[in-house]
């Protein structure tokens, strides 16, 4: 069975990859996600942070039931706008938040 730790550094080493190869090698990074993908966010953050990222958090802030695509849709604003150089959005699937994002004129979300 897999540690929490485990996952916790599997997840960073890949948000580190993603980024190092984007715009926010020295800029922001948003983040967003709804109700499910909230711890996950958290632990994400408190890498970034850590390791001397600046983060914009889009929200949620807890694990009540929220709409995926409000949260997607601020942190595609965030990267559009060139506040932040990436964004990261999680929710259950995925798809439904790279949809909403994509409809955002000058991002490409996957």
């Amino acid at each position: 069975m897999t540690t929490e730790q485990e996952i916790r550094r599997v997840v960073s080493q890949v948000v580190d990859e993603v980024l190092a190869g984007s715009d926010s090698a020295s800029g922001e990074v948003a983040i967003g996600c709804d109700h499910g993908g909230f711890r996950l966010k958290t632990v994400l953050k408190e890498h970034l942070e850590k390791n001397g990222r600046r983060v914009v958090d889009c929200g949620t802030s807890g694990t009540e039931s929220v709409d995926y695509p409000d949260f997607a849709h601020a942190v595609a604003k965030e990267v559009a706008s060139g506040r932040c150089g990436a964004g990261i959005i999680i929710d259950g699937a995925g798809i439904g938040s790279a949809m909403t994002a994509n409809k955002v004129p000058g991002v490409r979300a996957a």
